[in-house]
Formats: structure tokens, sequence, C-alpha cells
């Protein structure tokens, strides 16, 4: 049989992928006489040892499931790791992430008995994420054409803990006799999850003024990012554009160097904003963000979000 070791950042994505591993594992067969859960901050990893050693009863499998392996340390991990030296072949070990981060050890050791590692956390881009919800549509079932998919990664955003809802609110309404288009999921989609702090950047930049303040409401909003930590964001962006100002640099070396990093995608993105705006509005830039600044901290009586509505348009047209 074999181990699985699962993790992710997002506790109802990993929940739902244990959730239809187990379901896979146990089949047909009768989950009360198959399965030995572990889970809360009491249990110790010696009993799991013991439930994984001992053949399964009335059943051809036994699957064990441990929570929260994340806070055991390397060295409580010893018994643990002693089995998956020599794992009993009629069991399947199934150990969630959770608690803490995850012992290079364990990981290493559930590789070398040739079981699997899996990280559920959805991918960060907004153009990854729609093959992610493909797969996972799959997996429930369901078809979708690729503008239904494209529309609920647009929505949900950074709130791919939904998607697992909507799958199976879509499945027990649609089923899976035909593919499934935009008008159809549309209504089950709900409100706009947050996004990531490059999305508003790059929409800054491309001086998509509409766009910018939509995404802006979407992170202090959905995504709960309070408007002093989307000025920290806005005050990153800028102030590398600020530190190549003056510079004359020429290249992507020359620019990761004045930036004290290293050559790829995030300084050819900071040098081709810099050559787009120029010295004059990356100082603008600068000024605007120190004045919002002062009236996010009680300079003048305005509301949080018409300092940051007015900031974010004012940036996304310097653009020239």
């Amino acid at each position: 049989m074999a181990a699985h070791l699962l993790t992710g950042a997002d506790e109802s994505i990993l929940r739902a992928a244990v959730s239809e591993l187990i379901h896979q594992l146990v089949g047909d067969g009768d989950r009360s006489l198959m399965v030995d859960e572990f889970d809360g901050e009491e249990y110790q990893l010696r009993p799991v040892v013991d439930a994984a050693q001992t053949p399964p009863f009335l059943t051809a499998t036994r699957v064990v499931l441990a929570r929260g392996v994340g806070r055991f340390t390397t060295d409580e991990l010893v018994p643990l790791l002693g089995y998956l030296a020599d794992p009993l072949p009629t069991t399947e070990l199934v150990l969630v992430g959770g608690g803490g981060r995850i012992a290079k050890a364990l990981t290493d050791a559930v590789k070398i008995a040739g079981g699997t590692v899996r990280d559920t956390a959805p991918p960060v881009r907004a153009r990854d994420r729609q093959g992610w919800i493909s797969d996972e549509a799959a997996t429930a079932g369901i078809r979708m054409a690729p503008a239904a998919m494209a529309l609920i990664a647009e929505r949900l955003g950074e709130d791919m803990g939904r998607v697992d809802g909507i799958l199976t609110t879509l499945a027990a309404t649609y089923g899976n006799g035909r593919a499934l288009g935009v008008g159809d999921v549309e209504p089950f989609l709900g409100e706009a999850g947050g996004v990531p702090p490059w999305e508003l950047t790059d929409a800054i930049d491309a001086g998509d003024t509409s766009r910018a303040l939509i995404l802006l409401t979407r992170m202090t909003g959905p995504g709960g990012r309070h408007p002093l930590q989307v000025m920290a964001v806005l005050h990153t962006h800028y102030g590398r554009l600020a530190r190549l100002d003056g510079t004359d640099v020429t290249s992507e070396v020359q620019a990761a160097e004045m930036l004290g990093t290293k050559p790829g995608f995030p300084v050819k993105k900071a040098l081709q904003q810099y050559r787009r705006l120029g010295g004059g509005a990356v100082q603008r830039a600068v000024e605007l963000l120190a004045a919002a600044d002062i009236d996010l901290r009680g300079g003048r009586e305005l509301p949080d979000e018409i300092v940051m509505e007015v900031l974010v348009a004012r940036l996304s047209r310097l653009r020239r």
C-alpha cells in the first residue's frame, strides 16, 4: 500500500482534499472498520504507528489518518520515521499537515517509502488558478467551458476555499450531463473574493483606473486588508522604482544590482515600468503616497476608503 502526506495553508481546501482521498481509499468498504483517525492536540505518534502496524480486520486494507502532524518535532517523529522505513503492505497511511511546519525528515521519509507528497494550495497567479479549478472540477465529475472556469477564477480571486462548495452545488444542480457555461455557474459564485497585491499594482501600472479601483475594493473588502497594508504594498512597489531613478541603468543585470536582488521577472518588470513612467512620474507617485499616508493617519478628516480610491486613481493616471 502507500503513505500520503497532504499539506496546504487553506484549511478548507486541505480538508476537502483529505476527505476525497479517504473516500477513494475506502471505496465501497465499511469506513467504521477500515479507518483509524487521530486528530487534536493530545494524541501522540506511538498509537498512530501501532495502528499502522496492525493488520486489517474483516477488510483488505486499513486506513490510518493522522491530522496536524506539523506540530511534531523531528525527535518526536522517530517512531513514525521508523515505520516508514518498513511500512505494512496492507496499510494506507494518510498524514495531514497543520499545527506547524512539516519536518523535512518526514517529507523525505514519505518519498523514500514510495508515498506521495501533495501540496493542496491553489496556484498564486490568476492565470494558473484556472487550470487548478479545471483539475478540481474533473475530480468532482463536472464538465465546464473554459469561460466558466475563467469566471470562477476571476470572481473568487484568493478565496479558493469556496471552490469545493461551489463544485458540490453545481454537481447537485446539473449533474455531469453537459459542459456548464458562464450562465450556469455565475448564480452560484456569490461575492467576489480578495485578490493578491500584484493584481492591483499590475492594473495601476497598466493605467487601468477602473479595474484598479475594483481590485482595491476587493483587497480591502473580501480580502480583509487594512488600507495601511495596501499602502505598504504600494510603498514597496514604488520604492523599487524610485531606487532606479537617476541611475541610467540599461540592463536587467544593472537593475538587479541597484535593487539588491537577483535578475529575474520582478526586476525585469520593475525596469519596464520605470521606463514607462519616467523619473518625474515616479517622484510624483512618491509624493502622492506620502500625502495619502498622512491622511490615513489623521492628517485630514476623510474616510480611509476615499483616501485610497483617490490615491489609486491618481497613481494609475501617471503612466505616459
